[in-house]
């Protein structure tokens, strides 16, 4: 049988916690948040390493100029 908890948590104190990961599970975390919440961004992901191993990439100097 399951057991589902209900709880309230402040906007604030998940900021907070947030702020006090390291970077790299900060990152991770906020990755797999919005991948959770955002079928458009996983989906640009997708696009966007595909389109690096088929070598459609594009240099700094080529998108920003010199």
């Amino acid at each position: 049988m399951s057991t589902a908890l209900k709880m309230e948590v402040d906007r604030q104190e998940i900021i907070d916690a947030v702020k006090k990961m390291k970077k790299q599970d900060r990152e991770e975390f906020i990755e797999d948040l919005l991948a959770a919440t955002c079928p458009e961004y996983l989906t640009n992901i997708r696009e966007a390493r595909a389109e690096y191993k088929a070598g459609k990439v594009a240099s700094h100097n080529d998108v920003f100029g010199s």
